[in-house]
């Protein structure tokens, strides 16, 4: 509960200090790969690809992903982010994702259905393509018979769709 604190305390002190999401903003192609179950008992590799739109909803925009983990779990997900600009090169994002969960054979989550919460900070390049490291945790809220939940560290790189496109 003291880290669920720290990380609240955090989240606000960002909003806080932030500045308005900029105005076209691309889509983008965003890969990861890191360690699912940090810290825990049933730590393994995680690898994830992700769709982040660039369509706005208020602040909102789009993204879904899946992710596998060494040990045959998988997540597949869709939700909300939140891009939150310090000057020209920094920039923190905030997403929430439910989504389906499969075990493998790792780490019983307790639920198929699991929400991640996740906090990425990232360096923007010139082409606008990020580089960075995010913090997630995934669980199950509680609707299911046990929630040990787990959380992931996770290096990731971003890409504009229309640089893929070669556009």
């Amino acid at each position: 509960m003291r880290l669920q604190g720290i990380l609240w305390l955090g989240v606000f002190a960002l909003l806080l200090l932030a500045q308005p999401a900029r105005a076209g903003d691309p889509d983008f192609i965003a890969v990861s790969g890191g360690v699912f179950d940090l810290g825990k008992d049933q730590t393994a590799a995680e690898g994830r690809i992700e769709y982040r739109s660039d369509i706005r909803l208020l602040f909102f925009k789009p993204f879904g992903g899946l992710m596998g983990t060494s040990d045959g779990g998988a997540y597949g997900y869709a939700g909300v982010l939140v891009d939150i600009f310090f000057g020209r090169r920094m920039v923190a994002t905030l997403s929430f994702a439910p989504g389906a969960y499969a075990k493998g054979d790792g780490k019983d989550l307790g639920h198929d259905l699991e929400f991640r919460s996740q906090l990425e900070i990232a360096y923007r390049f010139d082409d606008r393509s990020r580089l960075g490291m995010s913090f997630s945790h995934l669980s199950n809220a509680s609707i299911g018979d046990k929630n040990p939940g787990t959380e992931s560290l996770m290096l990731t790189y971003a890409i504009p769709v229309r640089k893929l496109l070669g556009d």
